[in-house]
């Protein structure tokens, strides 16, 4: 399926340096403000308490939000559980005061704007506990890499695997570059969009990768500069329609969402837009300076011999 179809190439690759310049000074960025200024992580990596308290009817989200902002815990998360009448809050860790002590102060809070409010369940989320989903979400992310790695090494070639790899990180990085420099939140929803443009990334470098592939076996006369351009040219289509599509969800989700999937969607409209500019500048770029060739991906000597018609082969 097809919007519109580019009837001349356009080249891409004329560019590739200058943009790879600056992709590599917002990678150093964002590996800066990684490093100066860190994460701001959530409750479930950092430790805090969890209340569960539930309504008579269904809850007013907001004025939960405003109340807790009342007693400076601006950073708390907010969201129904369940049912409309059950509110779930992750209360940050607060100097001087005891889980218990927290939970008490918010439900006294709580019943003054609603009487009809009571306590389900009150927890501690321990450090510990917060680091070890802060290792196991390292470690996801390590498999996810590694696993992307072996795919297109067995799919494709080696070179592509390196190239895609490199575009994959880039876009991740820039994403934590970004929470970093705007001291976003950092929770697991964000984490789990971080590993979700990860497989969404590689799809776009694969689908652009297939098209090389079908172009060097077709287009015997280009070069590899020209051939990419080609390639790139003719999924622009298809582009504009998944990740158009995709980026309208998003874009509902960080518009009517509510604070609780806002950052989950700022992490995956990052990565959306980073996606689609590693896929084409990076990866691409990359492959092309490796020195990818058709004979990299056509290992049939047969079939090589039949594109040559001076290897002396009788075919």
């Amino acid at each position: 399926m097809e919007l519109f179809r580019i009837r001349r190439d356009i080249p891409f690759m004329r560019h590739a340096l200058a943009l790879n310049v600056v992709s590599t000074l917002t990678f150093v960025l964002a590996v800066f403000f990684l490093v100066t200024r860190g994460l701001n992580l959530s409750v479930e990596f950092t430790g805090g308490t969890v209340m569960e308290v539930g309504y008579t009817q269904a809850a007013d989200v907001q004025e939960v939000r405003e109340i807790l902002n009342g007693l400076g815990y601006a950073d708390a998360q907010v969201q129904n559980f369940g049912t409309s009448r059950e509110v779930l809050m992750r209360l940050p860790v607060s100097p001087g005061n005891t889980s218990a002590q927290q939970s008490e102060t918010v439900l006294s809070a709580l019943k003054t704007a609603n009487p009809d409010v009571t306590l389900r369940r009150t927890e501690f989320v321990g450090p510990q506990v917060g680091d070890e989903l802060y290792t196991s979400g390292l470690i996801a992310l390590g498999l996810v890499i590694v696993g992307i790695m072996i795919y297109l090494a067995i799919r494709f070639e080696w070179k592509y695997a390196v190239a895609a790899i490199f575009a994959n990180m880039h876009d991740v990085v820039i994403i934590l570059g970004f929470f970093a420099f705007f001291q976003w939140e950092f929770s697991l929803a964000v984490l789990a969009a971080v590993l979700a443009v990860l497989g969404y990334s590689v799809n776009e470098s694969v689908v652009i990768f297939d098209r090389i592939r079908e172009t060097f076996r077709r287009q015997r006369k280009m070069d590899t500069k020209q051939v990419i351009n080609h390639a790139i040219t003719a999924t622009i289509s298809r582009t504009v329609i998944t990740h158009g599509s995709t980026q309208v969800m998003v874009l509902s989700m960080l518009l009517f969402g509510g604070p609780t999937l806002h950052y989950f969607a700022v992490a995956l409209t990052i990565g959306i837009l980073f996606g689609i500019y590693s896929s084409v500048f990076v990866s691409a770029a990359i492959a092309m300076w490796l020195g990818i060739k058709r004979e990299d991906l056509i290992t049939d000597k047969v079939e090589l011999d039949r594109e040559d018609p001076n290897s002396g082969a009788v075919v």
